[in-house]
């Protein structure tokens, strides 16, 4: 069974926000980020534990991950049937654990 991507609410609002934001100075600039991160995650959907264990999590038993590109920072978690994303934030914010 292939897993499927889950993304949290304020994943999205986040994402979407950042990317206006971009494409106001370049859309090709916006696209280029989305296309990286939606790649990255395709990624995840077949090999879950190819990006580093998410050192902000708190007792992270390894299925909470993250990675980054382009100064963004994309925290995921898996199960046998989903990649959901829980967080997207620019590298340059103060960095939150949970």
């Amino acid at each position: 069974m292939e897993r499927k991507i889950v993304w949290n609410r304020d994943a999205v609002k986040y994402l979407a926000l950042q990317l206006k934001e971009i494409s106001k100075e370049s859309i090709k600039n916006a696209e280029l980020i989305e296309n990286a991160i939606l790649s990255r995650l395709e990624t995840a959907i077949v090999y879950p534990e190819k990006y580093p264990k998410d050192k902000y999590k708190k007792s992270n038993q390894g299925n909470f991950r993250a990675f980054e590109t382009h100064s963004f920072r994309v925290s995921y978690r898996f199960t046998n049937t989903q990649i959901r994303i829980l967080r997207i934030r620019h590298v340059k914010q103060k960095p939150k654990e949970y």
